[in-house]
């Protein structure tokens, strides 16, 4: 049986793991706002360059960011059903910032094509 003190120990560090711990689930994240003026001068064939180069990044980051999502979640229900000191691995890698930094980048780009009348491929303007 749980002494009293150790029973408040555990509660305390389970609630702080899962206030804490957790990676943010990639689609969970929104953009950050960054200005599609930064791009006012680029050409049209410019802009389809980097947002392809953009949308490569974020793919790369959402992968990322869903693998350590995944493992956190995996982790918490290991450490809540059989063994508490799987909670001390949540959140080793957490790229929430700058996950939301891209997705902005990448709205900015699709602002900045709608602004110069650029043509964009359909699933670019679904990407983001």
């Amino acid at each position: 049986m749980l002494s009293n003190t150790t029973l408040k120990r555990t509660s305390a560090l389970l609630a702080f793991a899962m206030i804490a711990g957790c990676s943010t689930p990639p689609d969970k994240i929104s953009a950050s706002y960054v200005s599609p003026m930064q791009y006012s001068d680029y050409s049209c064939d410019q802009i389809k360059r980097e947002m392809g180069r953009v949308q490569r990044q974020l793919a790369q980051v959402t992968g990322a960011q869903q693998k350590h999502a995944d493992n956190d979640a995996v982790a918490m229900g290991v450490g809540l059903v059989l063994f508490w000191p799987a909670l001390f691995f949540l959140a080793g890698d957490d790229q929430k910032e700058e996950l939301s930094r891209i997705k902005g980048e990448y709205e900015a780009l699709q602002q900045a094509a709608i602004q110069q009348n650029c043509e964009i491929a359909p699933e670019a303007r679904r990407a983001g």
